[in-house]
Formats: structure tokens, sequence, C-alpha cells
């Protein structure tokens, strides 16, 4: 994505995305040594600064929040089952309380859902219905981008679709609306929003040069033919360029599904250079070391979320849903952006947290896409916010990629 002229002396930066260059990108191997090393000791369960933002979000103990967590994971691991065994259900979401709900497609479906010791209803209209919804509305703003909704959702726990209203009334916006309400109590609108952008801004320095830019370094991956990829977010490659580290190339822009003005996607990959590589661990500034890559098995709406970013570092929150669109206003006046396929979150982002890493556990969940324009957060790891992100999972399945993990 363009954000202004290069010989303007711009320089915009999307946050780190976690998975850095282990310090940077690693251009040999490691020395070794011949002592016996000790036993390391047991690692913690879960990253213990986002067992710490849980408790406090909740209001209660660590030990309480890591026995939530548990709950969470044993919870998953059983709605995991079910599908296996092709048990018709229609998602599933996590409540306040921390019971993951299934959405069962019929009463013989839900008693195969209690019996594995599970939540289950049988909901008025589904995942489905909904979907099918909400891509009619896809197919509406982008024809014309409505620039007063900022998001626009598939809700699995009000069973709608929830529209998200900033206050902009242009024609493409009422005519938007107009559509979405024709679907009755199936839509649910939501006023007072803030518009979105895409998170970049215009620090001193940062990770990763190109043309005269600045963004952040992904999560590596490989293509079917073995060949090492950054994957990151695709506005921050939208010109497929040659990328820096402290001045050095170490990889190329391929594949980007941003265009400003246009359709978009928030996901793009870049080739890795020979001789170099991305680290498999997500950085969280200093706050509670290092949090190792280990999977992208996606977490449901309600989970526990921490991201790393290059303004507001390590935050947390919860996940919020997914297969969401939104319209984007871009800082230097250019046109509207429409991007589909992002999922909502809790967790709070800036201008310079594009591309930053979410993970739930040791499962990495995505890319900073956007947020709101106007949030600031508190500093603290439990600042509260909201952000979109692009799924890391359908980004390594559309480009057919497999995700580097420890």
């Amino acid at each position: 994505m363009k954000h202004g002229k290069k010989n303007a002396r711009r320089y915009i930066v999307a946050a780190s995305i976690g998975a850095l260059l282990s310090a940077g990108v690693a251009t040999g191997a490691y020395a070794g040594t011949t002592e016996e090393p000790s036993a390391p000791a047991a690692a913690p369960a879960y990253q213990p600064e986002m067992v710490k933002a849980l408790a406090v979000t909740l209001g209660v103990s660590e030990k309480a929040a890591v026995e939530r967590l548990d709950r969470e994971a044993d919870q998953q691991d059983r709605f995991a089952e079910l599908r296996k065994d092709r048990v018709d259900t229609l998602g599933a979401f996590f409540t306040k309380d921390g019971s993951l709900v299934v959405n069962a497609a019929d009463a013989e479906a839900a008693k195969d859902v209690r019996a594995a010791g599970l939540k289950a209803r049988v909901p008025e209209r589904g995942e489905s219905e909904l979907d099918r919804i909400k891509a009619q509305l896809d197919a509406k703003a982008l024809k014309s981008a409505p620039a007063g909704v900022s998001a626009w959702s598939v809700d699995l726990a009000s069973d709608t679709v929830t529209v998200e209203v900033n206050g902009d009334t242009d024609a493409a916006t009422r005519s938007f609306l107009k559509a979405a309400q024709s679907n009755g109590d199936a839509v649910r609108v939501v006023k007072g929003q803030e518009k979105l952008e895409t998170q970049a801004v215009v620090p001193p320095g940062s990770r990763m040069t190109f043309n005269g830019y600045l963004c952040s370094v992904g999560y590596g991956a490989k293509d079917r033919n073995g060949k090492q990829v950054l994957v990151t977010a695709g506005h921050c490659i939208e010109d497929l360029p040659e990328l820096a580290y402290n001045g050095t190339r170490f990889a190329k822009g391929t594949h980007t599904r941003f265009a400003l003005g246009t359709r978009s996607v928030d996901m793009g990959i870049a080739a890795v250079d020979a001789g170099n590589s991305i680290g498999l661990d997500i950085t969280t500034y200093g706050r509670a070391g290092t949090v190792p890559v280990k999977g992208s098995k996606r977490a449901p709406s309600g989970a526990a979320l921490c991201k790393s970013g290059q303004t507001t570092q390590w935050t947390c929150g919860k996940v919020g849903s997914y297969n969401v669109s939104v319209t984007y206003t871009d800082q230097n006046g250019g046109p509207d952006t429409v991007v589909t396929g992002l999922a909502s979150s809790s967790v709070c982002t800036q201008g310079g947290d594009s591309g930053g890493a979410y993970v739930s556990g040791d499962q990495a969940q995505g890319m900073t896409s956007g947020g709101p324009s106007n949030q600031r957060c508190n500093g603290q790891v439990n600042s509260p916010g909201s952000s979109y992100f692009q799924p890391l999972d359908d980004a390594l399945a559309y480009y057919g990629l497999t995700l580097n993990t420890k």
C-alpha cells in the first residue's frame, strides 16, 4: 500500500509481526559446544504474560486463569473430535464463563454434542445462513465501498450478522444499510463505532525497509517446493518490493491480495533469500521473554489472545468474530478499501502495529491488519481496545504454505 511519496521522506511502519528474525535474519549455523547441557527446566504450559493479562481481565487469580485455559483447550479438543466424527455442527464460540457452545445443525447432532460433554444449541439461523447473508453484503460493498460502515461480520453468539456503523451517510452507506436491514432480525446494526484504517505510522525506524518505507518481518513458512517465504500483512508489501534488514536485502515480495481502493484481502508473502531465515519465537518486547511458534490451530471466538507489535508491543485480549469485512479509510486521502476475511479481537493496537503477530497459547493466529483510527492503548498488557487481524491459517491455505514451527 503506498503511504505517501517517497521523496517526501515519509517512512511508514507496520509493526513487528513477532516471529522476528530471531533477533534478526539468521545468516549462518549456530556455534556448538562440547559441554554436556543441563536438563532444561519444565516450560510453563502457557505464556506467563498471557496468564497475567487473562487473570486481570477476568478478575481472578492466575491459578484460576490457568484452569480457564486448560478448560478451553480440553473443550477445543472435544469439538475437534466431533468434527472428525462428522457430527453436523455449525461452528462454536466461548461464553464469558469459558464454556464452549457448539451450534448443532439439528436435535440429533445436539445429542452428540452433549454426549461429548459440551453445551449445544440448535440456532434459528446458524453459520451457513449467516455466511450467505454476509456474502451478499460483501458483494454489495465491493461494488461501492460504504464509508459509513466500519465492519460487518458473522456473530455466532448472537446468531446474527453484526454491522458496525460509524455515522457517515454517503449514498453507498445508505444503500448498504438498506440491503442489510432487508434481512430483518438476522442483521444487528451497532452505531457509534469509529472509522478504521490499516495501522501504519511514521516512526524513526523499523526492522524491515523497502523503497524508502518501513514495515515489519512476519512469520516464516515454506511453499510446496520447500522454498522459504515470509508471511505478512498484504498492505505492507502491496508493490512487491525488495525487503532489507539492517540495510541488507533478505527477501522480495512476490504476492499480495491487497490493493488500495479495490476488493482486497490483507495477506501477502515474500520469497526469503538463500542464507537467511525467519525465527521461530514471537518477541514480547522484553515483557515475557519469547513465545515459541508451535502451530496455527485456529482459536474459537472468546479464546484468550495476545499480539506483538512495534507501537503497543505486547497486548492481550480475546478473539472476537471471524469472517469479518471492514472499510478502511486511507491516511493520505486515497480511496476507501473494503477488506474481507478478517477476524476481530479485543486486543488493543495503534498505528504502527500492522503486521503484528497474534498468538493464543503457542498457536499462531494471524497478523495485525487495522483498527480504530483514534484508538490509544494505555501501555498495559491488557489495555482495553479492539483490532482486526488477518487469520494466518487462511493465508497458509491460500498460498499452499506450511508454517515453520519449533
